[in-house]
């Protein structure tokens, strides 16, 4: 049956155009999702994932960081073709852009704050990345929201004292926490929030349907389960 689900995707591959340049846009700050290695160069689930893609598909795809809170209108705008930058599909979103099937499975959102302070989540200070659904869920709780613009910066507004803890995913978190040899912890979690695609836009329908046919392909043979596993440390039952 397996093999007769990636023929069906490698097919319908094939109905699109090939051998056209891809521009893969990424924040490159948002490890292990996306970030910028010691060579300078994307790196990352998404990196290795988008790359696949790619090869599948029969395109020619390079790399392109932006910052989050301009990615979506820089996508609309032609500055690059897809956004692949751990970012989760919403209906707010998607009455912007398109999305691709899922490529992860929604990660659970996690508060972290320095060991032995008391957090109040839903009456006290809290910082998030900005147009994130960490920051939406916020603004919705009753806790007062401090927005910064890249996630780097959250985890420092908790360690300088400006918030009391902060709302991300967890995965992006888990090593934070780890490396912190005790100083940070992790206070609570919640599920908020659908699984990651990539975005395109609303007129890409082409380019949508061939990275939907390869997600397929690995999804169905194991790849793409195996890559989420050993960048995520999660099983996504792909």
């Amino acid at each position: 049956m397996k093999k007769l689900i990636i023929a069906a995707a490698l097919a319908a591959i094939t109905t699109t155009a090939s051998a056209e340049t891809i521009r893969m846009g990424t924040e490159g700050a948002y490890p292990p999702y996306n970030f910028i290695n010691d060579n300078g160069e994307v790196d990352g689930l998404e990196r290795e994932l988008g790359d696949l893609l790619c090869e599948i598909a029969g395109l020619e795809c390079v790399w392109v960081t932006n910052d989050w809170d301009s990615i979506i209108p820089n996508l609309v705008s032609g500055n690059y073709d897809t956004i692949i930058a751990g970012m989760s599909i919403t209906d707010e979103r998607d009455e912007v852009i398109d999305f691709t099937q899922e490529y992860v499975p929604a990660d659970p959102s996690a508060y972290m704050a320095l060991a032995g302070t008391e957090v109040d989540v839903n009456g006290g200070v809290i910082a998030a990345q900005t147009s994130t659904i960490q920051a939406s869920h916020v603004a919705s709780s009753g806790a007062t929201v401090v927005e910064f613009a890249s996630a780097d910066e959250t985890v420092a507004a908790v360690r300088s004292g400006e918030a009391d803890a902060v709302l991300a995913d967890r995965a992006f978190l888990a090593d934070i926490v780890a490396e912190s040899n005790g100083e940070l912890v992790f206070v609570s979690e919640i599920n908020i929030g659908g699984g990651v695609g990539i975005g395109v836009r609303e007129s890409d329908a082409e380019l949508k349907a061939a990275l939907n046919a390869a997600i397929d392909v690995v999804k169905t043979d194991g790849r793409l389960n195996e890559m989420v596993k050993r960048w995520l440390d999660v099983d996504a039952n792909y």
